[in-house]
């Protein structure tokens, strides 16, 4: 999906909501249990009752890779239940030198059809481009993180008082276009957006920690929206885990219509 497609499908939906797959067997409803393929069953769920709601999709590869064979069965079948004009994210955070790039690329881009792949930029531009090479296929760039460990790094200053994360932005927006590339920046780090947006004026990010993490949506859009939207909101565990009993597809439902209904008054006000 290209980025004029992604933007046409947010504004028929007045939606930017991305619903985050990442079902832990332990927090599914008893129920369904019993099913053959518990995880798929309850993806298949949550999918059909969020999917008119949301632009995109994105699975926790961690959560399936923990499966071993059955859950990278699951990954697979997951992405083929997605609809196909929804955006979807390979959430794999991957980054190592080029050949090994090169493989991760194909693996999730070429034969699992995501459209993006989250990726992490610390070993450099030879572990990045290989993500983009592949038409109308994303990376999304580990820029600020909403982990309590975050400031661990992402923070520190050099001598001119330039934070490492500005550092990230500054160097590999020119590894690829606003086409190709997104950023990661939390929902709990939104007072920072301004600063970023100076940095990255045009480029979509992608911004986990709106709701259960406590992120606030009206300052994500206040600070990070732009003139082509340029924002895809994230929220997993307050859709998928809205309930444990059967009708937890109903409420999954309910929790993915409050954030596209305060989406479209955001969308409202920036475009009329």
């Amino acid at each position: 999906m290209n980025k004029q497609e992604l933007i046409s499908t947010i504004k028929n939906k007045n939606s930017f909501l991305c619903v985050g797959l990442d079902p832990e067997l332990e927090k599914l409803p008893p129920h369904l249990l019993s099913e053959k393929n518990p995880v798929l069953e309850f993806n298949k769920q949550i999918i059909d009752a969020t999917h008119d709601l949301c632009v995109a999709y994105k699975p926790n590869t961690a959560f399936y890779e923990s499966m071993g064979e059955n859950g990278w069965s699951t990954l697979h079948e997951t992405v083929d239940y997605i609809p196909q004009d929804l955006f979807t994210i390979a959430d794999a955070k991957r980054g190592d030198i080029g050949n090994t790039s090169k493989m991760y690329a194909k693996a999730f881009l070429e034969n699992m059809g995501f459209d993006a792949i989250t990726v992490a930029p610390y070993m450099g531009k030879d572990s990045i481009t290989p993500f983009l090479s592949y038409e109308n296929k994303w990376a999304i760039v580990l820029a600020l993180t909403s982990n309590e460990g975050s400031i661990d790094f992402q923070k520190i200053e050099d001598s001119k008082h330039t934070k490492l994360y500005e550092q990230v932005l500054n160097t590999s927006k020119n590894w690829g276009t606003d086409e190709n590339m997104m950023y990661v920046v939390g929902a709990t780090r939104a007072e920072d957006l301004e600063n970023i947006r100076k940095i990255i004026p045009t480029h979509f990010l992608l911004v986990p920690g709106v709701g259960a993490q406590g992120g606030s949506l009206e300052d994500v859009c206040k600070y990070g929206m732009t003139d082509e939207i340029g924002l895809l909101i994230n929220s997993s565990r307050g859709i998928m885990y809205a309930s444990k009993e059967k009708d937890f597809a109903q409420q999954a439902r309910k929790e993915a219509k409050k954030l596209q209904e305060e989406m479209k008054i955001y969308l409202d006000k920036r475009f009329g």
